[in-house]
């Protein structure tokens, strides 16, 4: 709602007359046009800012009227670069004689670095240019000038423009939120008419591109890993072609800092190789609007990119499920939180680099155990190298790893024996999935050969007992699935399961007596809220004796307990209807983590069998029509509960006169209920 109401005050503000809103960076002397979608926020990459309105340039306000409504007389680029606050650039036109040009009669566009752009070189840099031989200074000018006049709205997304020094090219950038950059550098000040062209100041001084990004890796000293590992990926010729590429480049450095045994499996691995340093999909890149500087883009090492200018963090996920964080803090840009560029913006023919001190290992590189190194399955991780089962993590082999979050061993790893290795062996599932192709009722065949099944529910997608937790991790050649709990594999049938547990010995002779052992071993999809022998014992026993004595009665309530549909306790959220096998409904919910049936608690959930899900309860459920009454065992009577309103209704009737035609409606229908009394 702020946002909102933000956004309309902006709107209502800027549309007065000429008038600019103001971005101003907090502590500093930097202030920056901006637009409605750009300041809401008030800050930039963390720092405050503080909002301003003012005269767009070339108007100026009128005693009592509103906004800016008078327009000042235009002048030539030369002046008008000293009213805009590029003097310093008025200053090295001079000097480099390019002053009788922007003088004179023309149409041109330049792109004026601001007083800070120029301070900002460093030392060498600016000292080169300013030298007593002037025609450096001049080409660098002429290389921020275009022979037209050009407007923003006609600086297009992905477009160029030819400079004035030899058609050298100029890449434009226009983002939806507004921002435009030159070569990476921002639009400032923009739309400043002249009468000989016009002028938009920016925050950089914009250096000529001559050579490709492959010729730059070639060349830089810092690179020569990664030269090594694009010519072993068979990239070379990609690199040098045509188009507008972001290259985040590993230096020496970051390769240095993966461990050797990982290093040289993926340099062995051309397809790993490959992943780790180019994908071929589009993914959004972003610009850093920074005050200090832009990050032009970015993307996981090769990237075709459309590039999305950002004021704050922004979370990606790519074509291929990686998520990655795009952000900034302070004068530095990060990449999933951590502030690993070292050189930024290093522009080419075909697109930009960014020198990076941190490999940036896609997932799609990884075995199972890199995948889950400092994750929420970390301890999953130590339970399997523990058992013996590295191997199967860290080969070739396809599989999918089902593994339980690190919540599940809050009171620490359980003992590895055979039993245990042989449970683990059932979390590892041959081939390799993807969660999103799971369907209901599909079997999954695991390397300690049980047969799993899955269960698709509107809230969860489950494996047995035991949910997905969080999206899937896709390495090299194995699939990791986060789990909310161990797995149970089943181990026999329904019956199977409750003959094989001493609690429930009164439900298997009662199950017998009624006839539906048989129904209960056949395959089917059952939930079971198995009454354990306590739960008998709570019966009154002259009750007990009854039901026991009853066979028909006996299976009545017995299919009560029983539905005809899997329900494991992960799909349980507030409330679950499941129909019965004996017709009446059973009401499953959820309060305070533990499952309730008709609002009674469930001593256990979860006995996994293959024909359905056991849980255990200390109660016997009751149909409705065989619930007691609340007057004892006394049959319920239409007339009793009629006569019980009437008598209420007499009392008050007797004091409101308006009431009697509703009692006398009482009356007669407690004589139809009881034949006239």
């Amino acid at each position: 709602m702020k946002e909102a109401y933000r956004t309309l005050f902006c709107f209502v503000v800027t549309r007065s007359p000429n008038v600019c809103a103001v971005q101003k960076l907090i502590g500093t002397n930097r202030k920056y046009f901006t637009n409605c979608k750009q300041w809401y926020q008030r800050k930039i990459c963390g720092k405050s800012t503080v909002i301003s309105y003012e005269c767009c340039p070339g108007y100026e306000k009128v005693p009592g009227e509103k906004g800016c409504p008078a327009a000042l007389p235009l002048s030539n680029i030369y002046e008008t670069l000293g009213v805009v606050g590029s003097a310093t650039t008025q200053l090295y036109s001079d000097r480099s004689n390019l002053r009788p040009d922007i003088e004179g009669p023309g149409s041109f566009t330049i792109f004026a670095p601001s007083n800070e752009a120029w301070a900002s070189l460093p030392a060498e840099t600016l000292d080169s240019l300013v030298s007593n031989v002037n025609i450096e200074l001049l080409n660098a000018l002429r290389y921020h000038m275009v022979n037209k006049r050009v407007l923003t709205d006609d600086l297009k997304h992905g477009t160029t423009l030819n400079s004035m020094y030899q058609d050298l090219p100029i890449q434009i950038h226009h983002y939806p939120n507004g921002i435009v950059t030159v070569n990476c550098a921002r639009l400032l000040k923009a739309d400043h008419h002249a009468t000989n062209g016009v002028v938009h100041v920016i925050d950089k001084v914009i250096a000529t591109t001559t050579n490709s990004i492959q010729h730059i890796i070639e060349t830089e000293e810092s690179l020569e890993t990664l030269r090594a590992a694009v010519a072993a990926s068979d990239l070379n010729s990609l690199l040098e072609s045509e188009g507008q590429y972001t290259l985040l480049a590993p230096t020496n450095e970051a390769f240095e800092k993966i461990p050797r045994e990982t290093l040289n499996r993926i340099l062995g691995d051309p397809e790993a190789l490959r992943a780790a340093v180019n994908r071929f999909d589009r993914v959004q890149l972003f610009q850093l609007d920074s005050p200090d500087f832009f990050g032009c883009g970015y993307g996981r090492h090769v990237d075709m990119a459309e590039r999305v200018a950002i004021i704050a963090g922004l979370t990606m996920e790519t074509l291929e499920g990686t998520t990655l964080d795009v952000g900034c803090s302070g004068e530095e840009l990060t990449l999933n939180g951590k502030p690993i560029i070292a050189n930024k913006d290093v522009l080419a023919t075909n697109g930009v680099i960014h020198f990076v001190n941190e490999l940036l290992i896609p997932d799609s590189a990884k075995t199972l155990f890199e995948l889950a190194q400092e994750s929420e399955v970390s301890k999953s991780m130590d339970f399997f190298r523990q058992a013996g089962l590295s191997s199967h993590l860290t080969g070739s082999e396809r599989v999918t790893l089902l593994a339980p979050v690190n919540d599940v061993f809050k009171d620490g790893l359980p003992v590895v024996d055979s039993n245990m290795k042989k449970l683990l062996l059932n979390h590892i599932v041959r081939d390799q999935l993807s969660s999103k192709y799971l369907y209901h009722g599909q079997k999954l065949q695991t390397l300690g050969d049980k047969e799993l099944r899955v269960f698709v529910y509107r809230n969860n997608l489950c494996i047995e007992n035991a949910c997905i937790a969080a999206h899937d991790k896709r390495g090299r050649f194995g699939t990791l699935f986060s789990m909310d709990k161990m797995l149970t594999p089943p181990s026999g049938s329904v019956m199977d399961v409750l003959k094989a547990d001493h609690r429930f010995s009164t439900l298997v002779a009662a199950i017998q007596s009624a006839g539906l052992t048989e129904n209960l071993n056949r395959p089917g999809t059952f939930t079971v809220f198995a009454p354990t022998n306590e739960a008998f014992r709570a019966m009154p026993q002259g009750e007990l004796n009854k039901l026991m004595g009853n066979a028909k009665e006996l299976a009545n309530i017995l299919k009560f307990h029983v539905a005809d549909e899997i329900l494991v306790s992960g799909a349980v959220n507030a409330l679950v209807r499941l129909k019965s096998l004996q017709g009446d409904k059973l009401e499953v919910s959820m309060k305070n983590n533990v499952i309730h049936i008709n609002k009674e608690p469930v001593a256990e959930s979860d006995i996994m069998a293959t024909n359905g899900v056991i849980y255990a309860v200390n109660s016997v459920l009751q149909p409705q029509a065989s619930r007691p009454q609340e007057r004892g065992d006394e049959p319920a009577d239409p007339a009793l509960e009629i006569f019980k309103q009437a008598s209420a209704l007499s009392k008050v009737s007797q004091r409101n006169p308006r009431l009697a035609p509703v009692y006398s409606r009482l009356l007669a229908r407690m004589k139809e209920n009881s034949g006239g009394f």
